[in-house]
């Protein structure tokens, strides 16, 4: 294992990494939310460790362009965690399948710390004083806030340590850990299809004058809940992997079958 006086990204790129770590969201779009912020962050310090070699460089981008959607705050920890693998040059779906695995359960963390707990709270503190004329809450809202932004520099060094001390471990299970990492990621990739994926059938049957039978509830959701979103998002991956369909057009399709079923008294 190296040690950290061989480690190609020093303290000073780390702090960087850090900052840069705002691009997250710089480009966020439906498709792979924010991929392409995320890649645009690591990318100097992707050439950096590559030696500027344009096939590992690009064969780096293409695995980080996948789908991520984490917490701004606790990214560069992430991000961390990945340069050392990719120092370290680890199997590349070991890399991935870490990735994948960890990006949710940072959000769902982060999330709830920062966004649904830390700040509301000092925003209301912040408020009661404000209301009383104080300029103590205005200052103590910011200086709260500038402290959680600055954060980033110790979530992005413990990262990048973390992986280059955990090599060794990843190096002797590395394939039951992509395995796991891998079961992971899939498992919370199914519990975003359930969460953002909504489709529901309007039609119902009528069995007697006063009752009728919803399509829905009293069969679909019988069968197995959330089948229609699991179905729909198994058709559009089918779609993407076998036929090469352009991500856009199958998100234009939805939008237009959305809207004429709708129309039509289906949806």
């Amino acid at each position: 294992m190296k040690t950290e006086s061989n480690n190609k990204l020093t303290k000073k790129d780390l702090r960087k990494l850090a900052f840069r770590s705002v691009l997250l969201q710089a480009s966020f779009n439906y498709e792979r939310m924010q991929a392409a912020g995320w890649t645009c962050a690591l990318l100097p310090f992707l050439k950096k460790i590559h030696n500027n070699d344009k096939e590992k460089v690009s064969q780096s981008m293409k695995d980080n362009l996948e789908f991520i959607n984490t917490n701004p705050t606790l990214v560069g920890f992430l991000m961390g965690l990945v340069l050392s693998l990719e120092e370290n040059s680890e199997d590349r779906s070991l890399i991935k399948g870490l990735k994948v695995a960890l990006f949710g359960p940072l959000a769902g963390i982060g999330d709830a710390l920062l966004w649904f707990t830390l700040l509301p709270i000092v925003a209301g503190i912040s408020a009661s004083f404000a209301s009383q004329g104080s300029i103590v809450g205005p200052i103590l809202f910011f200086g709260v806030y500038v402290c959680v932004f600055l954060s980033r520099i110790i979530w992005t060094s413990a990262g990048y340590k973390l992986g280059v001390k955990a090599i060794d471990i990843l190096k002797e299970n590395s394939k039951s850990i992509s395995k796991a990492a891998t079961t992971l990621g899939v498992t919370v990739i199914g519990g975003l299809i359930a969460s953002y994926v909504h489709i529901t059938l309007l039609p119902s049957i009528p069995i007697s004058a006063d009752h009728a039978i919803s399509l829905q509830t009293d069969f679909v959701d019988k069968i197995l809940p959330n089948i229609l979103p699991m179905g729909y998002t198994l058709l559009m991956f089918y779609f993407l992997k076998k036929k090469n369909v352009n991500p856009t057009i199958l998100i234009l399709v939805t939008f237009a079958l959305a809207i004429l079923l709708s129309l039509l008294g289906v949806l």
